[in-house]
């Protein structure tokens, strides 16, 4: 448990609020969103825009040209040199931190809201990289206040700077916002108008902090990534031997106990049990971006924090 102090913390107002979409070129949800304008963005305390993070690849309707983007905001990659040979996707991500950045100077974006799909169970999942971003934390709970049909949770990415590879890393205060499941280079209108509802009520969020809302102190629950698991490999060709297990498939966020069915071999169907010693919960079950990052499932624990009483700080 995260025991933070319950006092009230005042924060700056945010002024530069971006919602970002295909990053990956084949999340639909996003693109379409920013493409159409996002006409619920105008608000009268702050100014919004719309980014299409990856053109090319969303234009090929491909996850990627040449590098995952969304892996390319590390301060190493962000200071590379360039040439001839750099990947499109190197050379988008320095584009994009000369624009909304630079990442971690006083420059930056106050808030960036990245929209992804994945093809996992995982319903509304916001993702983030710290318990200590009251911004981000008060919003998620925000939303499962506003939307609470939509089982919204939060996923915590590993902390600090070199863990924080993604897009909306750039931003003093950046979130992806997951929805699925939906398929590669599909859209699906539920989930299409349930993320356009999620922006409006996160942008609603950011009005209503600029304007002196005092938002409660209170415990949330997260989800803390502690690890990955590959499938089973053949030794010798490294080709994949067994799929994830049909009692554990499109159940993100349930708990897989010790023992519990894990995958299920190719060649005889033979039951293969989780073998860690403690229970924990599976996320990005059976993603289909990560067959080529070698990733199964992702397993993470369920943490308590303590939010402070938040309001905006006046001048």
């Amino acid at each position: 448990m995260d025991t933070s102090s319950s006092s009230q913390v005042l924060l700056p107002p945010l002024s530069r609020v971006v919602v970002s979409g295909g990053t990956h070129g084949d999340e639909m949800g996003g693109v379409y969103l920013v493409q159409g304008g996002a006409p619920c963005l105008k608000r009268t305390t702050f100014t919004a825009q719309t980014i299409l993070s990856n053109p090319r690849a969303t234009e090929a309707r491909r996850r990627y040209t040449e590098a995952d983007l969304n892996r390319c905001f590390t301060s190493a990659s962000l200071s590379t040199p360039l040439s001839a040979d750099s990947p499109y996707e190197l050379r988008r991500a320095q584009e994009l931190n000369r624009a909304l950045g630079p990442k971690g100077g006083p420059g930056a974006v106050d808030v960036i809201c990245d929209l992804h799909n994945t093809t996992t169970n995982m319903g509304l999942c916001l993702i983030g990289y710290s318990t200590r971003d009251w911004i981000c934390l008060h919003l998620y709970r925000y939303l499962q206040e506003q939307m609470p049909s939509a089982s919204v949770r939060y996923l915590v990415f590993e902390e600090g700077e070199e863990g924080s590879y993604s897009l909306e890393s750039m931003a003093k205060h950046g979130f992806a916002m997951e929805m699925g499941p939906q398929p590669q280079g599909v859209l699906r209108a539920d989930l299409f108008f349930q993320m356009k509802q999620a922006v409006t009520h996160t942008l609603d969020y950011i009005e209503l902090f600029n304007t002196g809302t005092v938002f409660r102190g209170g415990g949330v629950e997260v989800y803390r990534k502690v690890c990955t698991l590959d499938y089973p490999r053949d030794p010798h060709t490294h080709q994949i031997t067994a799929a994830v297990h049909p009692q554990l498939q499109d159940r993100d966020f349930c708990l897989l106990s010790p023992g519990d069915p894990l995958f299920l071999t190719l060649a005889g169907g033979e039951t293969l049990p989780y073998e860690g010693e403690t229970p924990l919960y599976p996320v990005f079950v059976n993603e289909g971006a990560y067959y080529e990052k070698n990733i199964a499932v992702t397993l993470a624990q369920k943490e308590t924090v303590l939010l402070p009483p938040m309001s905006v700080q006046r001048e």
